[in-house]
């Protein structure tokens, strides 16, 4: 986009900002954003956040390098993670309530989000996949690991449309539009 996704304004924040509120929102207990380019600024928009940060020292080695550097500075005895993409600010609010939810029930290894029929995120991980999300290579993102673990996932399906991701600018003019509050 020419521009840092994260810190673009939607009704007043960043997007980032949106997005790590969502996921607080959402019932997470220990919130850690992997910082890449634009890491002060990122951290500057998440001021006064219940959030933890760590750095991901090689952003250009790909999606994976991030996944890494998070996996690594989870907590001692962390059960599960949930991998949230930052440049998602309207999750809806019921999914990742929903996500814990059949973690906890369940005792599957891997959670996914299905919208409308469509896999989508964030996805929670249990702590026995994160030597296989420390494997992962390039831009690939988790999306390989969820394909190979196939009988260690459950599909939690949501009658929703897939949350749009800032990559383009109509992504970016869409969300806006979305977040703007109706006319009286």
């Amino acid at each position: 986009m020419g521009q840092p996704k994260l810190l673009l304004e939607v009704a007043g924040k960043p997007v980032i900002r949106w997005s790590v509120e969502r996921v607080r929102a959402g019932g997470v207990q220990d919130l850690l954003v992997v910082l890449g380019h634009e890491g002060e600024k990122i951290r500057e928009a998440l001021t006064g956040l219940p959030v933890r940060f760590c750095v991901n020292a090689n952003p250009e080695a790909g999606q994976a390098s991030s996944i890494k550097a998070g996996v690594n500075a989870l907590l001692h005895g962390t059960t599960g993670a949930l991998i949230v993409l930052g440049d998602q600010p309207a999750i809806p609010k019921e999914v990742i309530p929903r996500l814990i939810d059949i973690f906890r029930k369940t005792g599957m290894l891997i959670v996914a989000p299905v919208y409308r029929g469509t896999q989508g995120n964030p996805v929670l991980f249990a702590s026995q996949i994160f030597p296989g999300l420390l494997r992962l290579e390039g831009d690939e993102g988790a999306k390989s690991l969820i394909e190979r673990e196939r009988t260690h996932v459950i599909q939690v399906p949501f009658d929703l449309a897939m949350p749009a991701d800032v990559d383009t600018l109509e992504d970016y003019n869409a969300i806006a539009k979305e977040f703007q509050p109706p006319l009286s």
